[in-house]
């Protein structure tokens, strides 16, 4: 089914129910678009961190110890 024949399938179905499921219809549109915002925001935010060139010095940072520098070695 296309966009548009599921949103026309949708507003016939939603005109057909009384007005306290409407409401119900329309918080659950509502939260589920608040769902979709924060995951593209969350995803935007991962990209430009992903991107970002902040931590890059850390990278090159040389290891200031080593195993030889534990004083008790402790195994699992």
């Amino acid at each position: 089914m296309t966009r548009e024949a599921t949103i026309k399938s949708t507003i016939l179905s939603i005109e057909k129910l009384p007005d306290d499921k409407l409401q119900e219809v329309s918080n659950f549109i509502s939260f589920i678009l608040k769902q979709c915002e924060e995951q593209q925001l969350n995803q935007g935010i991962q990209r430009l961190t992903e991107e970002s060139k902040t931590f890059e010095f850390l990278k090159e940072e040389e290891d200031l110890y080593s195993i030889e520098d534990l004083k008790e070695v402790y195994n699992a």
